[in-house]
């Protein structure tokens, strides 16, 4: 995932001092390696006196542009307005990933705090008169100015920028649309915090080791570590973390434990206790419908994919639906393999959502004689990353050197810096794996710094940041991943060269920033040299014996890679439809959460085995993560990645040479050219959307 962070356009309040004998290192130049932030000297304290001097002097620059009394000009209007916002970019962008990665309460209330001051500031510069009379002079005359693609990309977004945030509402109605946007940034805020109190505060305790049965020996020393840090010794602690829940849920033999520990997970955010989501989910779907049509548009979703690659509901809602049928057609069958098990096993009972992890393992044992436990000790930590690193190498020629000597956030936090195969700089690479209490679940990439050039025509390098929630070393064994938290490494590290790959000129084009929908092609297509045979066996070693991967696991594994692709793609595709159907409302939005919930996967038919990916009281994604009307996005650029991948099978070498030199030509243009069009220089065509559905065995 891609995780949003705000930046120059989001801010605003007067200028608090602190102690005038202490230098806030955030107002100054970063004398570090590199430039990277200080961390070790940045407290809390600093982050709001910085927002506000930042924030100052954002509005002194936009006063020089609006009291400019030339004629407006790209230059002294569209670029100056560019790097109006740089020193606030750099604090936000390093006060939103810490938020995210290594959180505290103090933090927690400095976000909600600074959420409708950049909110207010944001509207401030969005609906200032002026200064967009100044913007559209210029995007008026633009056919007649001579503009490099990259500059008129920036003008129309720029321009966009400003209709989308409400300059051409009538001044009777930007007081609501203020009032909106500032109510719709706290409550998201809240939301997070909400998911990520819900998954703290969690534990199941196990005193009985008979509850244990099934579990591998690596997931139980793993509970008792986490007993350890609970004050719960001698005991085994599963929580709510990715790698506690789903090993529990996979081998358990309690069938008990594990609907109790699957309807934990479930209900996040649905307690009804301090932490409840139901209540911000039903202000925040009005809100944005009622926004979006101040804006002259009939939904949330009309509004937001106006600027992603699927321009419409209705093209994704086609889209969705047509993968839906053989998706569930294929996952009931799944279940009914699994049921067979049951009854064989005379359990004497219906599978329900809690057991279906335990039960795909069973099926997966049966008819492929394979199971995770066989593939962990080929996927270290250590191995995995190593393998990634190779993959870099033959696709780019990019070299990784690890830094010591470098500021960290946290102790578990790696440093790399990124060069060329002839030792030039790249960029700076932070990778965070392991869990815990400060850190919100999930994967994510992000940056402390993105990639642009100075207004002096200096070239400004990327800092990059990986964050992850991987299964942390076990006794003397080494982090061992399962084979999904190994295609999640891959998956991130395609969002990290993305970012690491940027050579574009402003900052708002640079690297990620492109359309939700386009995003997630250069971390999926990574997803598919994880498993690849030819790869497996460069990259995936036994971590005791240093045996490469048997070619009879690696047959194993090509014979069941889409096993169960009828399950995950019907979880997918129920949390991707039910994200549209909030945001497709275009009146009476007045819904009750929970019945809204249902009534959306009745309408298709959902089978009642399975839920959602994300149910809405912990759908971060879509409530506080920036992907509202756009989780589709996944799935859609899976089509991408999917046949992008087949251009690198198609010349026999999934290392080729010249297909990677196009496929980094388009990671290095970020947001500077329409994706369509960037994927059509790569490939020669639009893509082929039998390419997804071959490579999940849905055709």
């Amino acid at each position: 995932m891609k995780r949003l962070t705000m930046l120059a356009l989001s801010a605003g309040l007067l200028l608090t001092a602190i102690s005038c004998k202490e230098q806030n290192p955030l107002l100054t130049e970063f004398d570090t390696p590199f430039g990277v932030p200080p961390f070790e000297k940045i407290k809390n304290e600093h982050y709001e006196p910085a927002i506000k001097e930042a924030m100052k002097q954002q509005v002194e620059a936009i006063e020089a542009i609006v009291n400019n009394t030339s004629e407006p000009t790209f230059e002294n209007t569209v670029v100056e307005l560019e790097y109006s916002g740089t020193l606030l970019s750099k604090v936000l962008s390093v006060f939103y990933p810490l938020t995210s990665a290594n959180t505290n309460p103090e933090m927690q209330e400095l976000a909600q705090k600074f959420a409708p001051m950049l909110s207010r500031h944001a509207d401030d510069i969005n609906l200032n008169p002026k200064l967009f009379k100044k913007v559209k002079a210029v995007y008026d005359t633009k056919d007649d100015l001579t503009l490099t693609p990259e500059q008129e990309m920036l003008l129309t977004k720029t321009y966009k920028r400003f209709v989308r945030g409400g300059a051409n509402l009538p001044e009777s109605k930007q007081a609501r649309f203020r009032e909106i946007n500032e109510k719709l940034s706290l409550l998201t805020v809240q939301f997070g915090d909400n998911v990520l109190a819900e998954t703290n505060g969690y534990k199941m305790v196990i005193d009985n080791e008979e509850n244990l049965a099934g579990l591998p020996e690596s997931v139980i020393a793993a509970a008792a570590d986490v007993a350890k840090s609970t004050d719960d010794e001698g005991k085994w602690v599963f929580t709510l973390h990715n790698p506690s829940w789903i090993p529990f849920l996979q081998y358990a033999e309690n069938r008990g434990l594990r609907e109790q520990l699957f309807t934990a997970y479930s209900m996040r955010g649905n307690n009804n206790n301090e932490f409840d989501n139901k209540k911000i989910v039903e202000q925040i779907v009005p809100l944005r419908l009622e926004r979006a049509q101040l804006l002259g548009y009939k939904s949330h979703a009309e509004f937001i994919l106006e600027e992603a690659m699927a321009k419409t509901p209705q093209t994704v809602s086609t889209f969705l639906a047509s993968l839906w049928d053989p998706a569930q057609k294929r996952a009931k069958s799944e279940i009914y393999d699994m049921q067979k098990v049951v009854d064989a096993e005379k359990g004497g009972f219906r599978l329900q959502s809690s057991d279906l992890w335990y039960y795909t393992e069973k099926v997966r044992k049966e008819k492929y004689d394979l199971d995770e436990n066989m593939l962990k000790p080929y996927f270290s930590l250590e191995g995995v990353k190593k393998g990634i690193f190779l993959l870099s190498e033959k696709l780019y020629g990019i070299k990784f050197e690890k830094l010591t000597n470098i500021p960290i956030f946290h102790e578990d936090v790696h440093v790399y810096e990124v060069k060329e195969a002839d030792g030039r700089h790249v960029g700076i690479l932070y990778m965070d794996f392991h869990p815990r209490a400060s850190k919100s679940g999930g994967a994510w990439m992000t940056e402390f710094r993105g990639q642009h050039v100075t207004q002096d025509g200096e070239f400004v390098a990327p800092i990059v940041t990986l964050t992850t929630n991987f299964t942390r070393p076990v006794g003397d064994a080494p982090a061992l991943l399962s084979l999904d938290e190994a295609q999640t490494f891959f998956h991130e590290f395609g969002h990290g060269l993305h970012g690491l790959f940027a050579k574009t000129t402003y900052p708002s084009l640079a690297g990620t920033n492109v359309s939700r929908d386009f995003v997630e092609l250069p971390s999926q297509i990574m997803e598919n040299w994880s498993t690849d045979p030819e790869f497996l066996t460069m990259y995936a070693f036994h971590y005791e014996t240093g045996e490469t991967i048997p070619n009879e696991l690696v047959e194993k594994l090509k014979a069941s890679s889409t096993f169960n692709q009828g399950f995950a793609t019907t979880e997918f595709l129920a949390a991707a439809i039910l994200d549209m159907e909030y945001h497709s409302i275009e009146n009476n939005a007045n819904i009750k959460t929970l019945d809204f919930e249902k009534k959306a996967m009745d309408k298709i038919g959902l089978v009642e085995e399975i839920i959602p990916r994300y149910r809405s009281t912990y759908f971060k994604h879509i409530f506080s993560g920036g992907y509202s009307s756009g989780y589709y996005s996944y799935i859609w650029a899976g089509q991408l990645d999917a046949d992008a991948y087949e251009a690198f099978k198609e010349t026999g070498d999934i290392f080729d040479a010249e297909t990677a030199k196009r496929f980094r030509t388009l990671l290095s243009k970020g947001g500077s050219v329409e994706p369509a069009q960037l994927y059509r220089e790569f490939r020669g065509a639009d893509p082929n959307p039998e390419a997804l559905l071959r490579q999940r065995g849905l055709l």
